[in-house]
């Protein structure tokens, strides 16, 4: 089967060409989520070109180092829930089973099929209605590959979408005598992203590597704490002496429901009251959990919990509720 082409797919979605317009951190931003994640597999070039057709603020790059030193975008250290490399290179699994990005060269990584996210152990689609498991031709890609694609369309579309990248797992890639950042941080410089004018936000679970980023490597980007544990949320007065904003799990910021509508935890109001942007994680229309419907969690986060934006796997629902609200 003949590869999707990304280019098709943003001639298939632009109805015109839009006026070209400037970020601000004044409004309220939609982040696209891997791509358009809920509509073709995570971390491919079509997914970033959709997500890029559907007017995104941002599209999210999970970066990992391979063998040779070449950021990559996915989402984990690890290959096989993505991909079939425990088909093409069987005997290049570590001790704990996994196959590790990092043990292979870029060329060798472009040989896999990119597939929809399943667990590798059962082989099972994690999100069943999203696109066939095992269907189409897709494939790994660089960070240079992606800021070359989002750059041009920015340019042939007069769009002016940004990138919000993601340094994974830096304590294992030291351990690995790998310098993520650094190459990450060089690379976005050489694409001009380099302050909080450039349209690119730099996010991190690990506090320290981003402070670290800020203090010692001196960058001037704007800077997202990503958020895992509630304890963190204890944290923020330190995260707001070098970060701009915060990554919540967007479970953190709801408290109870009473009487049908939810109420909220302090961490929103406490974040602003500190210069902080909150940006939680992440809207799925196809996994609801407490929400009765998409348009409730949207209505719940972004309205009244009054978040300043949102990573979603289906950005083009958050984009037209936004817009029916202006």
């Amino acid at each position: 089967m003949k590869s999707i082409s990304v280019f098709l797919i943003g001639l298939l979605l632009f109805s015109c060409h839009q006026t070209k317009k400037q970020y601000t951190m004044d409004k309220k931003i939609v982040i696209a989520h891997r791509g358009a994640s809920g509509y073709v597999p995570e971390h491919t070039l079509e997914a970033k070109a959709m997500a890029h057709a559907m007017s995104a603020d941002f599209i999210e790059q999970d970066l990992v180092l391979s063998k040779d030193n070449i950021p990559i975008v996915i989402h984990d250290i690890y290959l096989d829930d993505v991909t079939d490399v425990a088909l093409k290179f069987s005997t290049r699994k570590r001790n704990d089973s996994r196959y590790y990005v990092i043990d292979f060269t870029f060329d060798e990584l472009k040989t896999l099929r990119v597939t929809e996210r399943f667990n590798p152990i059962t082989g099972k689609q994690i999100y069943p209605n999203r696109f066939p498991k095992n269907k189409g031709n897709f494939k790994l890609h660089s960070l240079q590959e992606e800021i070359e694609l989002i750059q041009g369309l920015n340019k042939s579309t007069g769009k002016n979408i940004g990138i919000y990248p993601e340094i994974k797992e830096p304590k294992f890639h030291k351990k690995e005598g790998k310098n993520l950042t650094e190459i990450v941080l060089k690379t976005l410089s050489d694409y001009g992203y380099k302050t909080k004018k450039d349209n690119c936000i730099l996010q991190c679970f690990d506090a320290k590597e981003l402070e670290r980023i800020r203090k010692e490597l001196d960058s001037e980007l704007f800077l997202i704490q990503l958020i895992e544990f509630p304890e963190e949320t204890k944290q923020l007065a330190h995260f707001a002496t070098f970060a701009d904003g915060i990554g919540p799990y967007y479970k953190q910021i709801l408290s109870e429901k009473i009487k049908g509508k939810f109420t909220f935890t302090s961490l929103v109001s406490d974040a602003h009251k500190l210069g902080l942007k909150v940006h939680p994680y992440t809207f799925r229309a196809d996994n609801l959990d407490e929400f009765s419907s998409f348009n409730e969690i949207m209505q719940t986060l972004l309205i009244d919990a009054n978040v300043d934006g949102c990573f979603s796997d289906f950005p083009d629902l958050v984009v037209a509720f936004l817009k029916d609200r202006s």
